[in-house]
């Protein structure tokens, strides 16, 4: 890492809340020890950490064509598992050449000095992301940590027929879709538009980005946390108000409730990600062919834009012996037209690559919504208006603090505005407990 960067990001010790999470044991190593770059002499091996389905599938058709650079993958868990294996395998210096990271994690692999800078051997694949999407690589610097891999554009899902039963207009503003909700329960006061639900804060964290919300900056070598700016204020006391007069529901999602709620029409709306076929095609299996997409529901009409609801990408550790190499094979992964159609039909991922959205690979409707013959075209349109996201080192204990009190904001119908000030302050606390310096 660049010493200047370093110092920015480094600021403090490398402890982070992924090692507080618990060491694992390391089951795999990576091409040794140093980070070294070498010269590519002969053939390369080298790892891939990677929880994506099928994966090693695709690196077989890398592996096909590039005799001189092997890659194998090595299948692991998502989330904080990985990301705390892989700062415990940096620290033994047996870390795998190449991760799959989620755009979040990365703050804090970089401020473990786990992941290397590739902004030359990459710089040449910028262009092909949504510039949302890409900055979440650099950490708002000249180094770029990683190559996108797959996106979650946040869309509006609804059901079409009980929106007709119902007089009801998809709303194209956040205004349009409270008076909706309070419509639909004048007219069917058993049903909700949607509900709200604080067990997944990655959903949240996309509304607030699409409003404008920055939640961890940097000032000089200090970070700074908005979780409660201006910004996602806003959307708080928007989605509060809701619950607290009854408007919408309030009980979490991915429960046997929640599904039959979509499934029986309880629900008729949702506010997800691309991948939601896929979640309602088990959720709600006796809806298909009843559903659409439209945009997110916007606060200003005249500057579409959307937030993210997960995503990840490729990096390449400060481990791997073969950096030029590494790079080449995460910006083939990510770039290449055969290996985009690949990640679609073996992994099943919406790609990062813009290009890749309206391609061949996703000509088709997901199967689910076999009745919007459109969707990946309306997906790829949408995806381009990716908000830039700013994440941290303890992302993990800010989502943690929104499912515990904005669990219990929902269930009160309080509203959220203490819920959004205790996430900001033991957001800030859990910076200062590691010896970050924290400008307020």
């Amino acid at each position: 890492m660049p010493h200047a960067l370093r110092r920015r990001v480094l600021v403090a010790t490398a402890v982070t809340t992924a090692v507080v999470l618990g060491a694992t044991t390391l089951t795999a190593c990576g091409s040794g020890s140093g980070g070294e770059d070498e010269t590519e002499s002969g053939p390369v091996s080298l790892t891939y950490w990677s929880w994506a389905p099928n994966m090693e599938k695709v690196a077989a058709i890398w592996n096909a064509k590039h005799p001189e650079i092997k890659v194998t993958v090595q299948k692991q868990a998502s989330g904080d598992d990985l990301v705390t294996k892989i700062i415990t395998a940096a620290k033994a210096h047996q870390a795998p050449d190449l991760v799959q990271a989620e755009f979040q994690a990365l703050p804090t692999l970089v401020s473990n000095d786990a992941l290397a800078d590739i902004s030359k051997e990459v710089s040449g694949a910028k262009d092909k992301f949504a510039p949302g999407l890409w900055q979440q690589t650099t950490l708002g610097s000249d180094a770029v940590y990683a190559v996108p891999q797959d996106s979650g554009p946040l869309m509006f899902f609804y059901r079409t027929d009980l929106f007709e039963k119902y007089g009801l207009e998809v709303p194209t503003t956040w205004d349009e879709f409270a008076a909706t909700a309070e419509a639909l329960k004048a007219k069917a006061p058993e049903k909700s538009l949607t509900t709200f639900s604080a067990n997944d804060a990655g959903l949240f964290a996309g509304l607030a980005q699409q409003a404008g919300a920055t939640w961890w900056t940097t000032e000089g070598q200090k970070w700074k946390v908005g979780v409660d700016d201006a910004a996602s204020k806003k959307v708080a006391e928007f989605w509060g108000g809701l619950v607290e007069d009854g408007a919408i529901d309030n009980q979490p999602m991915y429960t046997p409730a929640w599904n039959k709620a979509l499934n029986t029409g309880e629900q008729i709306a949702w506010v997800s990600a691309v991948w939601a076929p896929g979640t309602l095609t088990t959720a709600a299996p006796d809806t298909k062919g009843k559903w659409a997409m439209a945009p997110l529901p916007q606060w200003d009409t005249a500057k579409p834009s959307t937030g993210s609801w997960g995503g990840s990408t490729t990096a390449v550790t400060t481990d791997s012996k073969h950096k030029a190499a590494a790079a080449r094979f995460a910006t083939w992964l990510n770039t290449d037209p055969e290996a985009l159609t690949a990640l679609v039909k073996e992994a099943g991922i919406y790609p990062a690559a813009s290009a890749a959205q309206s391609g061949p690979a996703l000509a088709d409707p997901p199967e689910f919504f076999a009745n919007q013959p459109d969707f990946f075209t309306r997906a790829a349109e949408i995806a381009k208006t990716t908000a830039p996201a700013a994440w941290g080192p303890n992302v993990n204990v800010a989502y943690s603090a929104f499912k515990d009190e904005f669990g219990k904001a929902a269930k009160a119908r309080s509203g959220f505005g203490e819920a959004l000030t205790a996430v900001q302050d033991l957001t800030v606390a859990d910076l200062k407990k590691q010896g970050f310096e924290v400008a307020r």
